[in-house]
């Protein structure tokens, strides 16, 4: 098996075996808290620009299953695990994770102590690294260049090409693809939804013209503010009448058009267990989340918008209800796969407020 190495920007060097391609990636390294989902870790288009670390030791044990893929392919620039199961048993697996890996081009590195990363990443924050097969004696050119890394515009990568409907017979659904995972389109078109994906860089003219009865704005990769003509876009579906529902990126974007600020997390909350308070209910839900931003709301205008979820752990803002519009926000994921489903019920919030909407 060949060798790999894992360099961090703080000079901290990992070495492992190789898994997927043996190309060398430079990318902001991240963890992700999941036990289970990886194939939808791998598809989920707001990695791009980043190398994911699972924190769980074994991944790949149950295999590759192609209908579980929530993009059309895998984005993170890197994969990191502790041990990469080489016998996936499963009745649904038709691949293993290795050969999905190669076949998307993807290097990885198995076999390094993944708690140490996590804790490193913890305690000094996200950091940039590099996964190599090459060993490096003197790290005094490899460092500056690890540093120097940004993630870019990466929204215009992952978003699709052209706009496409997925046919229901209920309400229209404008869904503008920021990097949208598969299920949010599907759990709108299970609720009956006609559903409009739009590419990113759309008009808000274009999609008002389209005459919808409500619209959604998915999630995404890389930091908000580096989406500037998207947000002046955003503003101006702001100004409709029509009801928006806003999932992560789109939450983000939501807030910086209407005034708000956002700002970079220490580490981020990336993983399946994440707990956040409904303010108006008090009730606690468990969230899968995927984000290194977050909305700042120290100086939130309340006649705008105001806090409607709070992340039980630290505080941090996850969510926002629009005052005297039908908007509201959300910075986690209740379209979820493989989970949890707990708040799920936003859809139907959602539908709910277009139906009152639709009949006032």
């Amino acid at each position: 098996m060949k060798k790999a190495f894992l360099i961090l920007e703080d000079g901290t060097v990992f070495k492992g075996t190789s898994i997927g391609s043996d190309r060398e990636v430079i990318s902001e390294i991240v963890f992700n808290t999941s036990m289970t989902g990886y194939l939808e870790v791998l598809t989920d288009p707001s990695y791009a620009g980043q190398a994911v670390t699972m924190t769980y030791p074994l991944i790949g044990n149950y295999g590759i299953c192609y209908d579980d893929m929530e993009s059309e392919r895998p984005w993170p620039d890197g994969f990191i695990v502790r041990e990469l199961s080489r016998l996936p048993s499963n009745f649904r697996s038709t691949d293993t994770i290795q050969n999905f890996l190669s076949n998307y081009d993807i290097p990885g590195i198995a076999g390094i102590d993944t708690r140490a990363l996590t804790k490193i990443l913890r305690e000094k924050g996200t950091m940039n690294g590099m996964i190599t097969t090459k060993e490096y004696t003197d790290l005094s050119d490899i460092l500056p260049r690890l540093k120097a890394y940004t993630t870019g515009k990466v929204v215009e990568k992952v978003t699709c090409k052209e706009k496409y409907v997925l046919p229901g017979d209920g309400p229209k659904v404008a869904l503008l693809d920021l990097g949208a995972k598969r299920n949010i389109a599907r759990s709108l078109n299970e609720r009956g939804c006609e559903v409009t994906v739009y590419p990113a860089l759309t008009s808000a003219e274009e999609i008002i013209a389209g005459n919808p009865d409500g619209i959604m704005l998915s999630n995404g990769p890389g930091d908000p503010k580096e989406c500037a003509s998207i947000i002046e876009e955003i503003r101006k579906l702001y100004e409709t009448d029509i009801p928006i529902f806003a999932i992560c990126l789109g939450h983000q974007l939501m807030a910086l058009a209407t005034g708000a600020d956002t700002y970079k997390m220490k580490y981020g909350h990336r993983g399946g267990n994440h707990p956040v308070k409904d303010l108006t209910t008090g009730r606690v839900y468990i969230s899968s989340q995927n984000h290194g931003y977050v909305v700042d709301t120290e100086n939130l205008n309340p006649s705008i918008a105001v806090p409607a979820f709070r992340n039980v752990n630290d505080g941090t803002n996850e969510g926002l209800a629009y005052t005297g519009k039908n908007i509201f926000t959300v910075q986690f994921h209740p379209e979820a796969c493989p989970g949890p489903q707990d708040s799920g019920y936003l859809f139907d919030r959602f539908m709910k407020m277009m139906e009152v909407t639709k009949n006032a």
